[in-house]
């Protein structure tokens, strides 16, 4: 008999409640990357339950051109792309097209990098436990593109968590991680959304802060 799934407060009581299901990484050498900006919330409880690390890993949604709420794609820091040309074909979209999503999205993924790191380097995360979090996943090519460019980086092992999820989306990042997390996958899922009641957007300040700066400074300080 399946339990009745109403939602989450917000990001962060949604981070509280995944934390407690990550309690057998304690013991691992962790370092917890939220996907920005709405997974850096959850992530920050993540990582203060397991006293590891928190760092970011920049991740852009391709958006079909005019419906940008519609994923083609994603694109993540270390210059990694992942494409649904099917997609983008049917919509009738040109190379062109793609291309001047791709450009936009790496320019603002580029300022982001900036803006939450301040100068330090990406994360070290080779031969550890490299745990990705996010507030949901909907189709899942951000996680996906996110997933390829940290393989990268040699971790011992890519786990994957998020609060809810879509089927789909959660059979498709199950297929290529060592372990995906996923506490909900309500059906019909809808959007990511719909499963908390505050999903205001988080900001580059709101971000700043987790990470441990003040976003008053200036990035060159």
């Amino acid at each position: 008999m399946s339990t009745r799934f109403d939602g989450f407060a917000d990001r962060a009581d949604a981070g509280r409640v995944l934390a407690r299901r990550l309690r057998a990484l304690e013991d691992d050498d962790v370092v917890v990357l939220g996907l920005p900006r709405g997974g850096v919330p959850v992530a920050a409880k993540v990582a203060a339950a397991l006293d590891a690390p928190l760092d970011v890993w920049v991740v852009r949604k391709l958006g079909v051109p005019g419906h940008e709420e519609l994923a083609m794609g994603a694109i993540a820091a270390g210059g990694g792309v992942v494409l649904d040309f099917p997609f983008a074909r049917q919509l009738g979209l040109t190379r062109h097209d793609i291309e001047e999503v791709a450009r936009r999205e790496l320019t603002e993924l580029r300022r982001r990098e900036a803006s939450y790191r301040r100068g330090r380097g990406e994360p070290d995360i080779e031969g550890k436990t490299a745990l990705v979090v996010d507030d949901g996943l909907a189709t899942g090519s951000t996680m996906q593109a996110a997933v390829r460019t940290l393989r990268q980086h040699d971790p011992e092992r890519i786990v994957v968590a998020v609060p809810v999820g879509s089927r789909q989306a959660c059979a498709v990042i199950g297929a290529e991680v060592d372990e995906l997390i996923c506490l909900q996958q309500p059906e019909p899922f809808v959007a990511v959304g719909y499963w908390y009641a505050d999903f205001s957007p988080t900001t580059d300040g709101e971000v700043q802060r987790l990470l441990g700066f003040d976003p008053e400074a200036s990035v060159e300080s």
